[in-house]
């Protein structure tokens, strides 16, 4: 079932979704060499119950903690851990989630830790700009195979695969409404889109070959081949003519302007 949502509850969306993002610069702040990714997992949820939410992560599906921060080869669903310590050079994706006026915020942004090889920061780039060719597509009368074409011509002819066993979603009261997102496809095939739907678009992006791994925790997926993986994730509603971005990662580059002055 897909419910399509009213302007009133797209702007509670939008509340949900803007939270993510303050949380994800209040980590900005502080992400970098030595920093333990349960450091961050502890600040997260400290800054989103203060701004009256709840992680919409901690406890889904079992999952133990507020954010999942996957680090390098590892792709999405990574679990902060005191044993993991940054290391310059590093990326991390961050995904977090909230959950307040009884609807979800979710939104992923890849971290650069330090000093990044130039080859990594074109992952990152392209990565995030395919979210946004995906986005454009966002529109109604498209369809869900026109969003995950657009995201994976752009990073294909670019010389990067597509993460086939992870997607993008609905998202709603619960984070997990359907359609599924898928970030490959076909034109013209998948789900009609229509004015009204809420839904995150999440291109998951390998510098190598596509193929990925469960790990033993039951919860951290990585590269098979151990290459770098990005990750960035908006939520956006279907509109006519013009999908509108309900995330804001201008919140977050704001702060990384800042850092990098």
């Amino acid at each position: 079932m897909i419910y399509l949502k009213t302007a009133e509850e797209i702007e509670l969306l939008r509340e949900s979704n803007v939270l993510v993002c303050k949380t994800l610069a209040e980590l900005a702040k502080i992400i970098k060499p030595g920093v333990t990714t349960a450091y961050l997992d502890r600040i997260a949820e400290e800054f989103i119950r203060d701004n009256g939410a709840t992680p919409a992560f901690k406890g889904y599906g079992g999952f133990p903690a507020s954010i999942c921060t996957s680090v390098n080869e590892q792709v999405v669903h990574g679990i902060p851990s005191d044993n993991v310590v940054l290391q310059d050079g590093d990326i991390i994706s961050v995904d977090c989630g909230t959950y307040k006026n009884k609807f979800v915020g979710d939104s992923a942004y890849t971290f650069e830790v330090g000093n990044v090889s130039d080859e990594v920061k074109r992952l990152l780039q392209t990565t995030k700009e395919s979210l946004f060719k995906g986005i454009e597509k966002a529109v109604e009368g498209n369809r869900v195979g026109d969003i995950g074409n657009a995201v994976q011509t752009y990073c294909e002819q670019r010389g990067y695969s597509v993460v086939r066993e992870m997607e993008g979603h609905g998202v709603g009261h619960v984070m997990h409404e359907e359609p599924g997102v898928p970030n490959y496809g076909r034109r013209g095939s998948g789900v009609m889109l229509k004015s009204g739907m809420t839904i995150c678009i999440e291109p998951m992006i390998n510098l190598g070959r596509k193929e990925m791994v469960f790990g033993r925790d039951g919860w951290t997926t990585c590269t098979r081949d151990k290459k770098p993986s990005a990750h960035f994730e908006n939520a956006v509603a279907v509109g006519r003519g013009k999908a509108d971005i309900l995330s804001d990662f201008s919140i977050i580059e704001k702060v990384l302007d800042e850092l990098n002055k």
